[in-house]
């Protein structure tokens, strides 16, 4: 039976231009939008006319014989990510997280169009990189980071994966209210939520929380492991704060909320994709088994 050829997926976001357009209808309404900030569309039309070129050069790179397919981001779940793709995460690095999530063990290749503006964590690789890469990562020629993923999983069977951290707690600025339970220890709890994060994750969210509060979990990105971090706790006669942070290793952390609306759990900052997590309903939350996938140069 014959195989299908190599695919390569390129995945995008907006950019800001097209982002304003979307917003504004015309260049002229998006221009004078700007102006009257005291900014310039040229400015932005220039970014969006670099990440063109940097596109169709990475997409030259891919070899003639390989099919080519282009997703954007808020396509992700509507498409369908076949075994024998290679991901190619054009963008930044948050990119490669929203992405992950849909993947089942494909290789991606984060590149970075714009070192001047992304740190490129994730998106290390240069588009003139990729002409090589490409059929590298076929024969097994490149080094990749099987990064650890987060995973929760409710009592009616959804499931939400995160590369980054994954959020419980309430959709507006009000408290908290769930029954966290770990190692056998169990305490009501009243917070602004909390997360669950990778090791991939630790050096964003869950680091500036270890910064405000003085705590410190390390955690590798390919370590099996997450780390979770409750969110300015409260004490009162029905909560404690005992339970603030700790490392999961195996078993994971079981969350039952206490909130009779408003309740969400969502994953990597995508608050429109979110579970509805309200009273009753029971959460573990525990390293994934899924990874990311992740080439490096090799």
């Amino acid at each position: 039976m014959p195989t299908n050829p190599p695919r390569a997926v390129f995945v995008t976001r907006e950019t800001d231009y097209e982002l304003l357009i979307a917003r504004h209808a015309t260049r002229d309404q998006a221009r004078f939008f700007l102006e009257t900030r005291g900014q310039t569309i040229e400015a932005v039309e220039a970014r969006h006319a670099h990440f063109g070129e940097m596109l169709r050069t990475a997409r030259a790179a891919v070899p003639p014989e390989w099919r080519q397919a282009l997703v954007r981001r808020a396509d992700f779940d509507r498409f369908l990510f076949a075994p024998e793709d290679v991901i190619v995460a054009l963008g930044q690095d948050g990119l490669v997280a929203n992405v992950a999530k849909y993947l089942a063990g494909q290789p991606v290749l984060g590149v970075n169009p714009a070192p001047d503006l992304y740190d490129g964590v994730l998106v290390r690789i240069a588009p003139d990189r990729l002409g090589r890469m490409l059929p590298a990562c076929l024969h097994g020629d490149t080094a990749i980071e099987r990064r650890t993923m987060v995973e929760a999983v409710l009592d009616g069977g959804e499931r939400l994966l995160a590369l980054n951290e994954i959020f419980v707690g309430h959709r507006s600025h009000q408290s908290a209210r769930y029954r966290i339970a770990i190692d056998g220890s169990t305490e009501d709890q009243s917070s602004s939520g909390l997360i669950v994060a990778s090791g991939t994750g630790a050096t964003g969210w869950a680091r500036s929380i270890m910064q405000a509060t003085g705590q410190s979990i390390a955690l590798a990105p390919e370590e099996k492991a997450v780390a979770f971090f409750v969110r300015e706790p409260f004490p009162s006669i029905a909560t404690g704060t005992a339970i603030a942070a700790g490392k999961l290793t195996g078993a994971g952390l079981a969350i039952t909320s206490r909130m009779n609306e408003g309740g969400t759990i969502f994953a990597d900052g995508m608050e429109q994709d979110h579970i509805a997590f309200d009273w009753g309903r029971r959460l573990i939350v525990a390293p994934a088994d899924r990874t990311l996938n992740l080439v490096v140069e090799g």
